[in-house]
């Protein structure tokens, strides 16, 4: 999977997800614009900007600000071959008839109209430069519904229909669109969440983003619209 030469767009890059997404890319030749809501949480992930990464602050709610890392991306690297939309966010706890428009809110918003912001934006680049690949994230609770997780699973589950829908739109113009269905990831944050779990159950961020840049790779150019499991032992 050789990504020399090629420009890679991350979202939530400054996250634990992100870093490791970008650093697969990285060991494998790509240009990375890493976008983040602040810029000094994307300092602290990769240092300074460099001429092979373009650090953007951006809030992926104003589609201004996308409208202008977009610019910004192609201004520095000429194009952007692919995005990864690994901005999410999940709460749990409250039933559906308890649900606060708070929670509901969060939900769509982080996990669904992010995705929809950046492909307004991107989508319309890669059909005027002969195409590009997407990879979303989803989860694999997102499969079914899940009792105090349902605000969560109905905005995970919008992300798996949307892959598919933009799967069906996209797929003769040379653009592939994907996405994953991890479980639990094996980050900090779970561990001190869950200190009695065993994380050697969990998918590490590495192994996950070794499936993203599959999909993000000509390997993958016969596959359109797959929710791809990624569960580890758990």
């Amino acid at each position: 999977m050789n990504f020399k030469h090629r420009t890679v767009m991350v979202t939530g890059a400054a996250g634990n997800l992100g870093q490791a997404v970008a650093a697969a890319f990285s060991a494998q030749g790509a240009q990375l614009v890493l976008l983040d809501r602040q810029l000094d949480a994307l300092q602290r992930a990769y240092g300074a900007a460099g001429p092979d990464r373009l650090l953007l602050a951006t809030d992926l709610l104003d589609a201004a600000q996308v409208a202008a890392a977009q610019a910004a991306a192609i201004a520095r690297f000429g194009r952007i071959d692919v995005l990864c939309n690994l901005a999410g966010g999940f709460r749990m706890g409250e039933a559906v008839h308890t649900t606060s428009d708070s929670t509901w809110d969060f939900l769509l918003d982080i996990n669904t109209r992010t995705l929809l912001n950046m492909a307004r934006s991107v989508v319309p680049h890669m059909l005027t430069h002969g195409g590009g690949k997407i990879v979303n994230v989803g989860a694999f609770a997102a499969q079914k519904g899940v009792a105090q997780m349902g605000a969560y699973c109905a905005s995970k589950s919008s992300v798996i229909r949307l892959t598919e829908a933009m799967a069906s739109e996209l797929r003769e113009q040379h653009i592939n669109v994907n996405c994953v269905l991890p479980t639990i990831l094996d980050t900090p944050e779970n561990r001190a969440a869950m200190p009695d779990a065993d994380p050697a159950r969990w998918v590490s961020t590495q192994d996950l983003a070794q499936v993203i840049m599959f999909l993000a790779s000509d390997a993958a150019r016969a596959v359109h619209g797959a929710a791809l499991p990624v569960t580890g032992l758990s």
